[in-house]
């Protein structure tokens, strides 16, 4: 009888413990993605970091970031991902301009000898607009206009685009960017536009990537994502938004990177970890494949502070 009753508390217990499994947990085994435990750049006396680009050059991994008490564009290095120098500021705000009164949202792109970075522009806390500069070296970058390359023009936008993501594209011979639009404070969707030389752009009027209401993790907004160019599709790697205050990120492919998106099964594959450094909402991702693996980057929020944390993914093919 004492046999019988253990048994059945036993069972409960199992039981409770399976429907009580966190979320982010269960996210993380779908995906394989495994965090590191720390966040690898940020707080303490640098504060937030967040929205990031990253190069891989000669074995250094280049990290260009948003260095929020600074208002500016920085850049770290590191040999592995994980341990990063302090930050260096790259382009700093301009009182020049009505709309770099702060600087942050690179994406950093090199083509031939030139690094072309776009970025994003704000004022008054209140508008984004996208700039351009480019470098021969990838520290000293120029301005090549004193006004926005993309700007807020078309009704869903609103008042602010942002977080831009660009790849050149060597067959058709364009530069295709991927960028945010909305509201200031989070984005709503994804728009899509081109350019044969980085500084005139094309954009397509609606969004190419909306929220999805089917999937709660993601039915509030999708903002910042970055596209992968693959041998027969495009992979985008994206944020969902629960809700204004809770972000997790997941993945999507389209064959042609602008309509009929496939969601990944198994998102979202990063989030928050409960009492952790990132357990608010995960941000802005940004990947990289390696031989055996990929890599990705990310900022995670607790409370006020953002810092940059990485994920490990252990196969050189995503199973999607």
């Amino acid at each position: 009888m004492r046999n019988m009753r253990n048994f059945k508390v036993t069972s409960f217990i199992l039981l409770m413990i399976t429907f009580t499994i966190p979320a982010y947990l269960t996210g993380q085994e779908k995906g394989s993605w495994r965090k590191y435990e720390s966040p690898v750049l940020g707080g303490g006396d640098l504060g937030t970091i967040f929205d990031i680009s990253v190069l891989k050059e000669d074995g250094i991994y280049k990290m260009y970031c948003s260095w929020r008490p600074k208002k500016s564009l920085a850049l770290s290095t590191s040999t592995d991902g994980i341990n990063w120098s302090s930050p260096e500021i790259i382009l700093a705000p301009n009182s020049k301009t009505y709309w770099e009164e702060e600087v942050n949202r690179p994406i950093v792109v090199k083509k031939g000898n030139i690094y072309h970075m776009w970025y994003t522009g704000q004022a008054q806390s209140k508008y984004s607009w996208i700039g351009y500069a480019t470098s021969i070296d990838g520290i000293n970058f120029k301005r090549m206009s004193d006004k926005p390359v993309i700007s807020a023009e078309e009704e869903w936008e609103k008042v602010a685009v942002m977080c831009p993501h660009v790849i050149w594209d060597e067959k058709e011979n364009l530069f295709k960017m991927w960028y945010s639009g909305g509201d200031q404070y989070e984005p709503d969707a994804i728009g899509y536009a081109t350019s044969p030389d980085g500084l005139n752009w094309t954009k397509q009027k609606t969004p190419v990537f909306d929220a999805d209401p089917d999937n709660v993790w993601e039915q509030h907004k999708v903002t910042a994502c970055q596209v992968v160019k693959r041998e027969n599709d495009y992979l985008m790697f994206y944020i969902g938004f629960r809700n204004l205050h809770y972000a997790q990120i997941g993945m999507a492919r389209s064959k042609n990177g602008i309509d009929r998106w496939e969601r990944y099964s198994g998102n979202p594959i990063i989030a928050p970890t409960p009492g952790k450094w990132d357990a608010d909402a995960c941000y802005k991702p940004y990947a990289i494949q390696e031989k055996d693996r990929w890599i990705l980057w990310y900022n995670g929020r607790n409370k006020t502070l953002e810092q940059i944390g990485v994920a490990f993914y252990n196969k050189h093919t995503l199973d999607f």
